[in-house]
């Protein structure tokens, strides 16, 4: 049996298409997402929503270059929820749980916001892969860091990759 995420997954290749640069996004930020997830013990269904949100958190980018020739975090957090909302709808899928997913993905750019150790974990996620897609200067990176990051996988994963000079 599938997992909802993996059904997820599939969905969002299938909406995004060609456009590889938004399923590998949305791959490494499920990927951290997950990882930071399990370390800090999540299970159950916020785990499951949470995966949910990862892989589609970045779905409204296609209607807001469409709509706005803009891929800005405000278009997508606008158009997001009602395109994962049709795509969650043909699971039979609770509504509070779809909701919930929803919900992160229209504040995933929202930082006044986060309510929730899901809602953590993705804004963490999601840092994590822009710092390297956005190749962001260590004195960017410490702030975010400051600012944003609250769990201790997410910090741990930041500090090593970015922070933490290699010793050879």
């Amino acid at each position: 049996m599938n997992s909802i995420a993996s059904v997820a997954v599939n969905k969002m290749i299938g909406y995004f298409q060609n456009d590889v640069k938004r399923v590998n996004h949305a791959l490494k930020v499920y990927g951290f997402a997950k990882s930071i997830a399990e370390t800090e013990a999540l299970s159950g269904e916020r785990l499951e929503i949470l995966e949910v949100a990862a892989v589609l958190h970045d779905i409204g980018i296609k209607l807001g270059e469409q709509q706005y020739h803009s891929s800005s975090g405000k278009y997508q957090e606008m158009l997001g929820p009602a395109v994962a909302r049709t795509l969650l709808q043909e699971f039979n899928l609770q509504e509070k749980f779809i909701e919930r997913v929803c919900y992160l993905i229209g504040h995933h750019h929202t930082y006044s916001k986060i309510a929730g150790i899901d809602f953590q974990i993705l804004i963490e996620a999601d840092f994590l892969v822009n710092i390297f897609e956005e190749d962001l200067s260590k004195q960017q990176i410490k702030s975010i860091q400051e600012k944003y990051f609250k769990t201790s996988a997410g910090t741990a994963y930041l500090d090593n990759l970015y922070l933490t000079k290699a010793e050879n």
